[in-house]
């Protein structure tokens, strides 16, 4: 992509958006279980973080009401400015995942009380979470607290879960048997090898990619339909 000049920022305001209307598509406002349409946003610290924290924008815009969990803050100037530009909209960040107890209550509770106490709360809080915490490029064998703790309670949530590119802690070579389970999959420019067999509602986003480089990876990607940024699987 770089012989097209089509910088990073570029690319990650192009794919937030089209995942912010994945989820209009996947999960329409008059759809949401509860009141109010509350969504969860796990961003990571790379960019898979930053496609999130676009994402939650851009949701916020079409009157969704979005809340960010930043596991850990990036020192990435570019995830800063999306961050910031988050916060300008009032759209309201999590530090820790809430639990029904002080954060300082909760670390001497046994870990999985503490899961099953933020398994109900996220339940009851949101109608969905959007995994935007890791990406293809991570290292899923060496992962580091805090992100093995929040996979278990993901994996234990009842409200559906939509991953962008990669669900996390999955190998982008293969499906996981005993990670998270995504309702909805938003594979980025073309579907990864882990997506082949995916069950889920399956969306693709990747329209502005040249003809050329679709042709040189041989890529065979679907035509998308009208104008649209994004097309179902």
């Amino acid at each position: 992509m770089r012989d097209y000049r089509f910088g990073q920022q570029q690319l990650i305001e192009i794919w937030g958006q089209a995942c912010a209307l994945a989820i209009t598509k996947a999960f329409p406002l008059r759809s949401l279980a509860k009141k109010q349409p509350t969504v969860l946003v796990i961003c990571g610290p790379d960019q898979n973080g930053s496609i999130g924290l676009v994402c939650a924008r851009h949701l916020r815009m079409y009157e969704y009401e979005p809340t960010i969990y930043h596991p850990q803050r990036s020192s990435q100037s570019l995830h800063q400015d999306f961050t910031v530009q988050c916060e300008k909209m009032d759209i309201p960040s999590l530090s820790y995942l809430p639990t029904e107890v002080s954060y300082a209550s909760a670390m001497n509770t046994r870990p999985v009380v503490r899961a099953q106490r933020q398994v109900q709360l996220i339940n009851d809080a949101y109608n969905l979470v959007i995994d935007a915490m890791m990406g293809p490029d991570a290292d899923c064998a060496n992962l580091r607290e805090p992100y093995p703790g929040i996979l278990v309670t993901l994996k234990q949530i009842k409200i559906p879960i939509a991953s962008v590119d990669v669900p996390s802690g999955w190998d982008v070579e293969e499906p996981s048997q005993d990670g998270i389970n995504p309702e909805v999959l938003i594979s980025l420019t073309a579907p990864k090898k882990c997506a082949i067999s995916f069950s889920g509602k399956h969306f693709l986003a990747g329209r502005f990619l040249p003809y050329d480089i679709q042709k040189k990876y041989d890529l065979n990607l679907p035509e998308y339909p009208g104008t649209d940024c994004l097309i179902e699987l």
